[in-house]
């Protein structure tokens, strides 16, 4: 948890699974909740963050997405 003194208000939280991970990084004086999730094998990462999203779009009915961006597995930095 973050106090607002030495960072911003706010949390971040990494759930590690064998080879994948969720990351989330909530910046609450913007509004802003950033998530990342990167799996591995027959896993669907859109299906997790669909499913997050569902969620928290019920428990926040004002809350929205305004940015999503899905990178390629493995992607080069010239490809990003």
């Amino acid at each position: 948890v973050f106090d607002g003194v030495v960072s911003p208000p706010g949390f971040a939280i990494c759930i590690l699974l064998d080879e994948s991970h969720l990351t989330a990084h909530c910046y609450s004086d913007e509004g802003l909740l950033a998530l990342d999730c990167f799996t591995c094998g027959d896993a669907n990462p859109e299906m997790i963050l669909s499913e997050i999203e569902t969620n928290l779009t019920v428990e926040s009915q004002n809350m929205s997405r305004v940015y999503k961006k899905v990178y390629n597995r493995f992607a080069r930095a010239a490809d990003v």
